[in-house]
């Protein structure tokens, strides 16, 4: 077991694949493996709260929902509000009733942890931590998790939020100014991924965002920022300035919701973390 090691743990988003990383952190959670720090975005924003908890599969409960009156992507309720995820169930509904959430054990906890949201005003990133109100700890999370034209925005701290992943999708340079030097990055793609510039749904976020300027151009150029950040952490892998943890299969999609395949991702996220254990000690300890 390592226990607060001065070391960050940094978690990508992307939706259902997200449950890679549960798969990840689940095996963390059997070494009883902590970190000082966590920060997670969108998805993995989920995953930092459940992994803080210490409730080893409840993320991968709520991404592989085999009832589907617990289903969350498109359902009859938020199809009728012109969504594509129900945000209510996931962050009302899950974590207080159908897979309840450890709320005092979060709050106790040792690790500090940020989850990261879009301003919608300023269109930049907000690194938010909260170990006292379970509404605002919520809210948020569930910001966090927003995709622009899914979901509504979030009002947090009387501002509107969005998907973290907007302004800061792999917040790696954010736990380094915060002053770690040994930084573990649970990616949801393949090397060598790069994401592509908007295409069709440009012309939709044009429309859907016209009155926030800032957050508008944050989005369209999103892209840029992204794959600026995917060369930098394949650039300081190779040099041995942090360690990358990522999917060696195929991955699933973002809203991928047949059950053998999620099983089957999140599964090989604790195989990957089981294979390479002691290399991450290794560069903890190194």
């Amino acid at each position: 077991m390592t226990e607060l090691n001065g070391s960050a743990l940094v978690l990508e988003g992307g939706g259902n694949r997200g449950v890679f990383t549960a798969g990840v952190l689940d095996y963390l959670m059997e070494r009883e493996e902590k970190f000082s720090y966590v920060i997670g975005v969108s998805a993995g924003a989920c995953n930092a709260m459940d992994y803080l908890s210490g409730q080893p599969e409840r993320t991968k409960n709520c991404m592989i929902v085999r009832e589907r009156k617990n289903r969350y992507i498109a359902t009859r309720g938020a199809l009728k509000k012109g969504r594509l995820f129900d945000m209510d169930m996931i962050f009302d509904q899950y974590p207080n009733r159908i897979f309840p959430f450890d709320f005092d054990t979060y709050f106790q906890s040792d690790m500090d942890c940020e989850l990261v949201v879009t301003n919608c005003l300023s269109g930049k990133a907000r690194y938010l931590s909260e170990k006292e109100s379970r509404e605002r700890l919520l809210a948020i999370c569930r910001a966090s998790s927003s995709i622009p034209v899914a979901s509504d925005m979030v009002m947090v701290d009387g501002a509107p939020c969005l998907d973290g992943g907007i302004a800061d999708s792999i917040p790696i340079i954010h736990a380094m100014e915060k002053g770690y030097r040994k930084n573990v990055v649970i990616l949801t793609r393949n090397k060598g991924y790069r994401k592509k510039k908007p295409g069709k749904s440009r012309a939709l976020y044009i429309a859907a965002f016209k009155e926030y300027p800032e957050f508008l151009n944050t989005l369209l150029t999103r892209y840029r920022n992204y794959n600026r950040t995917l060369e930098l952490i394949e650039k300081w892998e190779q040099e041995g300035h942090i360690f990358v943890i990522r999917p060696e299969m195929e991955t699933v999609s973002r809203t991928e919701q047949n059950t053998r395949k999620l099983t089957e991702f999140y599964q090989h996220g604790m195989d990957v973390m089981k294979e390479r254990f002691d290399e991450m000690q290794a560069y903890l300890k190194g």
